[in-house]
């Protein structure tokens, strides 16, 4: 706790007290919000938990005690570190100061080893709560955002059943996501540190087909419904029915269900999105030569820029600015398809520019499978009340929707990342507790984010982030993780390059600066009291405050 003391003392700006300018301006420690947690749509605090492990030293902690703190702040808001560390195309990176200096910090790489260390070490997951609430809640479908709401309502004290369509939990980052992306016994791991909790889930439940989102609704005081999106969209051309013709999640799915899926030795996949990269590496390690098309750019393509690095080192032919325009059909099976040039016009509503067609640029490629990769949608059957026509779930920013006592959120609602799905079930358990017992959820009312205009990056040691290893090609199969993690000094030395934007690191800068000798150092974690009535207001300490902490007022 940093104290303050009112003080009344006559200063004139301009004026001089032993050389220095004194003004009416005194400095005051004003937090900020650092990029990195503006731009994380779960909003952990990622700087919060980095500069744990990177004092730990300092607050004479263990790594390992360090390691622990930094787990427990991460699952506080996302109980999937390990998973996230692995899958998410890490915006909080994308936002962080340091890229304007030698690169971000590797926040992805820092959490999976923090996940992987919660694994590692058995921690459990934490209740808020010793408090048992009577209200029976449901959850429909056992993705991330289901999952999540679960988690959030089992710490609050709240008995839970999810119910899955699919055999085992995980939904698309159990059916969607190849193996060489992220193990089972990681995924698997973090679900059960869930369902230790209390919650209890019910694989191969239909909602819809043997029990109906009504039954649900009267036998359960709230109904989170995150059913996702598993079912993908056919491409709209002549010749798609055909047997070897299959939509990218379909093909995910049966491959990830350990089905068995014939797709010849000539694969082409149509997309340009995550879901059309990872059917093009499965179909190459199943033995055929691939080739995507995808209607635009690489520059717009919005897959995970490593991910289409990875297909392209394996060998697999991207050709941009192409586009199907019939599937060739022998003998009932396809064998090929007819494809178009395109070229880019003006920006569309996504703000990409619009694939248009070049007149006469048509051509054939041979194919013994075809997958359609361009998109998905959820499969409304049983849920027919929450959506109209070909809208999806609307739900608010708490996910409540149109009907009482029903929330939802992920891929239902909108298709978006691992992080946001997360983040959409925790607002809605947070309101479904709220709404029994009377209350009104509320989010935090964050500072002002912090950029580097307002911090001195000469003053951070350079050093360019820890990159995590990878398989060679040749050493790449299905089940084999391509990435690997940090070592733990690695990951100790990345910790140390948060620059803790908007925050006191202790660096003791304002402390050493200070002639007039304002600053007291206090026990760690408290860091300094001004003491106001020796100060002129020369505003050294906020000018030298490398993190921008310090502010005068």
């Amino acid at each position: 706790m940093v104290l303050f003391k009112a003080v009344k003392k006559p200063a004139v700006k301009g004026a001089t007290s032993g050389g220095a300018e004194v003004s009416h301006s005194r400095p005051r420690y004003i937090a900020k919000t650092p990029p990195c947690v503006d731009g994380c749509p779960c909003g952990t605090d990622i700087r919060g938990w980095v500069n744990t492990i990177s004092q730990a030293q300092g607050y004479g902690r263990t790594n390992e005690q360090a390691f622990e703190i930094a787990w427990n702040t991460i699952t506080d808001r996302n109980p999937f570190p390990a998973i996230c560390g692995r899958v998410c195309p890490h915006p909080c990176e994308d936002a962080c100061n340091r890229i304007e200096k030698d690169g971000a910090v590797a926040i992805n790489a820092l959490e999976r080893f923090v996940g992987d260390f919660g694994i590692e070490k058995g921690l459990k997951l934490s209740a808020l709560t010793e408090e048992k609430h009577y209200e029976k809640i449901a959850v429909v479908g056992a993705g991330p955002a289901g999952l999540s709401c679960a988690y959030q309502l089992a710490r609050r004290g709240y008995p839970v059943t999810v119910f899955e369509a699919f055999s085992k939990a995980g939904g698309m980052l159990r059916y969607g996501i190849p193996q060489y992306r992220l193990p089972r016994n990681m995924l698997d791991a973090e679900i059960q540190k869930i369902l230790d909790l209390g919650v209890e889930l019910k694989c191969n439940s239909v909602v819809g087909d043997g029990v109906s989102l009504e039954t649900l609704r009267n036998e359960y005081k709230a109904v989170f419904v995150g059913i996702g999106a598993h079912k993908g969209l056919k491409l709209g051309v002549p010749g798609e029915d055909a047997p070897n013709v299959f939509t990218g999640t379909s093909f995910l799915n049966h491959v990830n269900s350990g089905e068995e899926v014939f797709i010849g030795n000539k694969v082409t996949v149509i997309g340009g999105g995550d879901t059309a990269i990872d059917a093009a590496r499965v179909s190459m390690r199943l033995g055929a030569d691939v080739t995507i098309l995808y209607r635009r750019s690489r520059q717009e393509m919005p897959a995970i820029k490593q991910e289409i690095e990875g297909a392209i080192e394996e060998g697999i032919d991207i050709q941009f600015l192409a586009a199907p325009v019939e599937i060739l059909v022998t003998d009932g099976q396809a064998t090929g398809m007819r494809c178009i040039r395109m070229e880019l016009g003006e920006p569309d509503a996504s703000g990409r520019r619009r694939p248009v067609p070049k007149p006469g640029s048509e051509f054939d490629i041979e194919a013994t499978a075809i997958i359609a990769a361009i998109s998905q949608e959820p499969e409304f059957a049983g849920f027919n009340g929450l959506h109209e026509g070909k809208d999806w779930i609307k739900a608010d920013q708490w996910g409540t929707t149109g009907v009482e006592d029903v929330y939802a959120g992920g891929d239902d609602v909108a298709l978006g990342l691992v992080t946001i799905a997360i983040s959409q079930g925790r607002f809605a358990a947070e309101a479904i507790d709220a709404h029994l017992r009377g209350k009104t959820p509320e989010k935090p009312i964050l500072p002002g984010v912090i950029k580097t205009d307002r911090m001195k990056l000469g003053y951070y040691e350079g050093g360019a982030p820890h990159e995590r290893s990878r398989i060679p090609v040749d050493g790449r199969d299905m089940e084999t993780e391509i990435e690997q993690g940090l070592l733990e000094a690695d990951a100790l030395a990345e910790a140390k390059r948060c620059m803790s934007c908007g925050m006191c690191m202790d660096c003791e800068t304002c402390w050493m600066f200070c002639t007039n000798n304002c600053f007291v150092k206090l026990p760690k974690g408290e860091h300094y009291k001004i003491k106001l009535e020796l100060c002129n207001g020369c505003k050294k300490c906020a000018q030298e405050c490398p993190c921008g902490y310090i502010e005068m007022v």
